[in-house]
């Protein structure tokens, strides 16, 4: 029952926004904050707690389906990434990414240590700090690839910009959660951050050459897979598994192995054969596990109770004036014009999906509480909808 009443109403609301030319994710997040403690468990509070009950075996049950779904979604997410776009724009990229990646961390990491009392009280505030730089430095590729597209933009030089620019970002981002997630249980984060950032960054590599030099060859050119593709579906999901495991063995969280997988998955050999991988899995993991769990978010935390207007603006403020400012002076000095790189800037503002997830695992891990949360979901839904519109009129 949990289930079906969360996908219709991911369905329900992402079709409204998408009739408002809106990302689709948007839709899933307000369904289940309307669908959560914020106003069904508000309103209606009898028919939210036997809606969503605490018996254990129900919840551990839906947790593990929402666990497999994330890893599904990492690596629908991680097949959008290819490298081969920086060989066009070297450059201009470089420094986008460079510039729109640090201004906004060092705020973010800042913020926490300048105005402690803002975050409340917590026994670790440099790997608040870490994670808040971290969190405000990350674009979201899928919404900024839907955008993107819905514009045209995709394939010009802005669009390639943005595109690439998020991936680096984003690459560099998930590296330093890595680390942030390792270092938890860790009295003084700072000992071994040359060991970890290693073994990360060996992981990662090992990933991405096996994945792009003997099993994407391997997984598109062998005619068994092209006559079974039920096979080809059961092989990647195994592939997904087992880079997931491997992260959780090393430190890391499991998404990051997804996402590697996916990243080595979707690097271009031909760009002109079709890849059966992208109509098996991305359908899918895009319209099944991700609603399910865009909904469980609104499900984490009461949007009403734990919203905290000066934090949430706070966020929100230092989120779009580090991407902006940073991706846009950086696109400047590549040689765009200002226009130019204002679009870029305001297309890499764009947070969604990507921030919500690493907000929903730090909340898990107990680095942030309830009123963190709700502001980084609530800066990712308001950047989402700002840069979608901004950048159509920037672009005219």
């Amino acid at each position: 029952m949990q289930i079906g009443v969360m996908l219709a109403v991911a369905w329900l609301f992402g079709y409204l926004m998408k009739r408002l030319a809106q990302p689709v994710v948007l839709g899933e997040l307000i369904g289940g904050i309307l669908l959560g403690p914020t106003l069904l468990g508000t309103v209606y509070p009898d028919a939210y707690i036997s809606l969503f009950s605490t018996d254990k075996a129900i919840t551990t049950s839906v947790d593990a389906l929402l666990k497999v779904g994330m890893l599904f979604f990492m690596f629908a997410a991680g097949l959008e990434i290819n490298l081969v776009h920086f060989r066009h724009c070297k450059f201009i990229i470089a420094s986008t990414s460079l510039l729109g990646g640090a201004l906004p961390f060092a705020l973010g990491f800042g913020m926490v240590l300048l105005f402690p009392e803002l975050w409340g009280q917590n026994d670790r505030p440099l790997l608040l700090a870490l994670f808040m730089g971290t969190a405000l430095s990350i674009s979201a590729l899928p919404v900024i690839a839907r955008i993107l597209m819905d514009l045209n933009l995709l394939g010009t030089r802005i669009g390639m910009t943005i595109m690439t620019s998020a991936m680096i970002n984003d690459l560099i981002g998930w590296s330093l959660f890595a680390f942030i997630l390792r270092n938890l249980g860790q009295d003084d984060p700072t000992g071994n951050i040359l060991s970890t950032l290693t073994l990360v960054l060996a992981y990662a590599t090992l990933i991405l050459v096996v994945g792009r030099w003997l099993v994407q060859p391997f997984l598109f050119h062998i005619r068994f897979f092209q006559d079974w593709p039920g096979g080809l579906l059961t092989f990647v999901s195994v592939l997904i598994m087992l880079a997931a495991v491997g992260a959780e063995k090393i430190g890391i969280h499991a998404i990051f192995g997804a996402f590697l997988v996916g990243m080595a998955l979707g690097q271009d050999q031909n760009p002109e054969q079709e890849k059966p991988i992208y109509s098996m899995i991305q359908p899918f993991a895009l319209n099944f596990f991700a609603p399910l769990y865009f909904v469980s978010v609104g499900l984490k935390a009461n949007f009403s109770s734990q919203f905290d207007g000066i934090l949430v603006l706070a966020v929100f403020l230092i989120a779009c004036l580090g991407k902006i400012l940073g991706a846009g002076l950086g696109a400047r000095l590549g040689g765009m014009r200002w226009r130019e790189a204002l679009s870029v800037g305001v297309g890499l503002n764009a947070r969604g999906a990507i921030e919500i997830i690493l907000a929903s695992v730090a909340l898990e891990h107990q680095l942030i509480d309830q009123r963190i949360f709700v502001a980084l979901v609530l800066m990712a839904f308001a950047t989402s909808i700002i840069s979608g519109s901004l950048l159509k009129h920037l672009v005219k």
